[in-house]
C-alpha cells in the first residue's frame, strides 16, 4: 500500500525521519511519497529553506539511509476544506502516515485511510525548537559544535548539508520574537 508523509520539513529532522521510517514499514515494500508542503514558502523565519533545499535534505537522508522515496512539492492554498483534494492531485492516493492530529482529521474527513504514528521526543524534535537551535549555532561559526549540538535532533546527513551549503545562517537573519530559552 502506497504511503504519503506530509510536512514542511523546515528542516528535515529526526522526528520526520522517524515518520518516514514508519511509512516505509507500513508501506510493506510499496511506494512512499514524501510531500513537502508550503512549497512556495521560503526565506522566512518559519520557512528559511526553499522547497528544493528541503527536497535535497530529504533525498540526502533517504539515500544515506538506503531508502527509496519519492519527493513531491505542494503549494499551500490556505484553504483547509479543499486542501486534501488539492494535495492529492500532487502526492496521489494512498494511506497518510502522520503524527499530526489536525492533518489526520482533515484526511480522514476526506475519506482517506490514516496511519497515526505516536509522537516521540517532541520536546527536542519540534521544528521551531530545531530552528531556534540552528539560529543560536549560526552565531557560533563552529561546524564541530553544530554537529554535536544538532545530533540530538537532526540526521547527520542534513547537518552536513546545512554546513556544506552554508544554510544555517538564514535562521540568524530573521527576527521571530520566539524566545530561545
Amino acid at each position: 500500500m502506497r504511503c504519503v508523509v506530509l510536512g514542511r520539513f523546515q528542516p528535515f529532522h529526526l522526528g520526520h525521519a522517524s515518520l518516514v521510517r514508519a511509512a516505509i514499514k507500513h508501506a510493506q515494500g510499496d511506494e512512499v511519497v514524501v510531500a513537502i508542503g508550503s512549497s512556495q514558502a521560503e526565506w522566512e523565519a518559519d520557512n528559511p529553506w526553499t522547497a528544493d533545499e528541503r527536497q535535497a535534505m530529504v533525498l540526502g537522508w533517504a539515500e544515506a539511509s538506503g531508502f527509496d522515496v519519492k519527493v513531491v512539492q505542494i503549494e499551500d492554498i490556505n484553504d483547509p476544506p479543499n486542501w486534501v483534494n488539492h494535495a492529492t492531485k500532487v502526492h496521489g492516493e494512498g494511506v497518510l502516515v502522520t503524527s499530526d492530529g489536525p492533518t489526520a482529521s482533515l484526511y480522514r474527513e476526506a475519506g482517506w485511510n490514516v496511519h497515526t504514528v505516536e509522537l516521540s521526543d517532541r520536546e527536542v524534535w519540534e521544528g521551531w525548537r530545531v530552528r531556534q537551535t540552528i539560529r543560536m549555532l549560526s552565531t557560533v561559526m563552529d561546524d564541530d559544535a553544530a554537529r554535536v549540538v544538532l545530533a540530538t535532533s537532526v540526521p547527520s546527513t542534513v547537518i552536513e548539508w546545512l554546513i556544506d551549503e552554508d544554510a544555517m545562517f538564514r535562521c540568524s537573519t530573521f527576527g521571530t520574537g520566539v524566545h530561545a530559552g
